[in-house]
């Protein structure tokens, strides 16, 4: 594993990912950036120094794995790991499409074993890395409309569980983040147009935690965490 500080994040998109890549950047990493908006990801590219496009949809595995390869020729063997893309479908067990369901799982649980499976290896021989998913409260429990969603969240937090007890012991740091939120985007303002601003958590904020994750030592790991805004319910 190269000295040099290079990071992975999927799922940069316009809100909890590109904070992420930018508060990366900011703390000196290269970032290598997947998402399936090619278009989207050259535009951080050519705004943010240090940062690195590879469009690619995490689902399909023959793309994904081309995308490492060339990641791992054109940056190096990256010590972090950020799954931040997700899919997910609303609607109770009875109204959505099992084919929603088994889509939403390639991209939560499966995806997430296959990123892990390669790059894991060069943080064991290393001896440091750390691997950190981004979830939220369907990881801990089935509400009924989120049947299409929450099993695959769930099925992602005990793979996260499973990976940390393994690569623990071996210098690997995992962890798992539940965001107990609405995330403050453009689409969920619209949603929610009389909602105060303390209502939303700031990717930003969520950015900034991650952060700490990735840099917590060796001593204190954590593994489940939760992020909500003070006003939250919960």
């Amino acid at each position: 594993m190269s000295d040099n500080k290079l990071a992975l994040v999927t799922g940069v998109g316009p809100g909890t990912g590109q904070a992420v890549v930018r508060r990366l950047v900011a703390g000196g990493y290269q970032v290598a950036m997947i998402a399936r908006d090619a278009e989207r990801l050259a535009g951080i590219a050519s705004e943010l120094p240090g940062s690195h496009a590879y469009a690619a949809d995490v689902t399909d595995a023959s793309r994904l794995d081309h995308a490492l390869d060339r990641i791992g020729a054109e940056l190096g063997q990256p010590q972090v790991l950020v799954h931040n893309a997700v899919g997910g479908t609303f609607g109770n067990f009875l109204e959505i499409a099992p084919k929603a369901l088994e889509a939403n799982f390639q991209t939560n649980v499966m995806a997430f074993l296959h990123l892990a499976r390669r790059l894991a290896p060069a943080m064991i021989e290393a001896g440091r890395g750390s691997i950190v998913a981004t979830g939220n409260t369907s990881a801990l429990r089935g509400k009924s409309n989120f049947a299409g969603f929450a099993p695959t969240k769930a099925a992602q937090r005990i793979l996260a569980e499973s990976m940390a007890r393994e690569l623990g012991p071996k210098g690997v740091h995992v962890a798992y983040m539940v965001i107990d939120a609405v995330i403050d985007v453009p689409w969920t303002r619209k949603l929610r147009p009389d909602a105060p601003d303390d209502f939303f958590i700031q990717p930003a904020d969520i950015a900034e935690e991650i952060w700490h994750l990735v840099h917590q030592p060796k001593s204190a790991w954590s593994f489940n965490v939760e992020v909500r805004p003070f006003r939250e319910n919960w």
